[in-house]
C-alpha cells in the first residue's frame, strides 16, 4: 500500500527497471515524500492536498499536483514555484524542473457520459 498522498502509480509504475534502480527509484520517491510531508500541514491549513504523481529520472522532472482549494486558487501556481519548488529543488538537485499537474489534466472516462 503507497503512503498517504502518494500515487499508487507512481509507486509501482517501474516498468522495465532494474530490481536496483527500482530499489533506487522507490528510495527518491520516499525520499521526496518525506520532504513533502513537511510542505503539506501548509496547504492542509489552506484546505489543498499535495501529491506525488510522478518522478521521471530521465528528465529530471517531477510532476506534483496541488489539489482541493488549491485547484484553481491563483496564489497555487506561485506556491509551487517560489515554495515547492524552491525547497525540493534545493535539497534534491537532481530536480531540474517540478511540475504542476493540474487535476483537469486526469482523464477519468468513468465520470464520462453514458
Amino acid at each position: 500500500m503507497p503512503p498517504a498522498g502518494r500515487n499508487p502509480a507512481a509507486c509501482y509504475a517501474v516498468g522495465e527497471m532494474t530490481t536496483a534502480a527500482a530499489t533506487e527509484h522507490e528510495a527518491f520517491l520516499a525520499e521526496v515524500d518525506a520532504c513533502l510531508d513537511e510542505m503539506r500541514p501548509y496547504v492542509h491549513s489552506h484546505g489543498g492536498e499535495l501529491n506525488l504523481i510522478d518522478w521521471l529520472a530521465d528528465e529530471g522532472r517531477l510532476r506534483l499536483q496541488l489539489a482541493g482549494a488549491c485547484h484553481g486558487c491563483p496564489m497555487s501556481m506561485l506556491t509551487m514555484k517560489l515554495g515547492i519548488e524552491r525547497i525540493i529543488q534545493d535539497r534534491f538537485p537532481q530536480v531540474k524542473h517540478v511540475e504542476a499537474v493540474k487535476v483537469d489534466d486526469f482523464d477519468f472516462p468513468e465520470l464520462a457520459p453514458g
